[in-house]
């Protein structure tokens, strides 16, 4: 009975997180035509679902090392054509 009980939470739970990072997900994808802040919503939909599936962890993994690379590269390329900054 327990064991059915842990299998109902732990499928209910799944469900739930996926729902609602989904929809979170979708909103920030559909801020990239709409206005909204989709730089931000998109990552929090990863953040959630990546609470229980490992596909959307590694998904924001390579989000924020692109982000990385680009802030990166600007900073650097700024960094070059400014003499005085440090």
């Amino acid at each position: 009975m327990r064991s059915a009980m842990q299998m109902s939470y732990k499928l209910a739970r799944r469900l739930v997180i996926g729902f609602l990072g989904l929809t979170v997900l979708l909103v920030g994808v559909a801020m990239i035509v709409l206005p909204g802040p989709a730089f931000i919503v998109i990552p929090v939909g990863l953040g959630i679902l990546g609470i229980e599936f490992t596909w959307a962890r590694r998904w924001l993994k390579t989000l924020k090392n692109r982000t990385e690379g680009v802030v990166e590269g600007l900073l650097g390329s700024s960094r070059r054509r400014d003499p005085g900054a440090q």
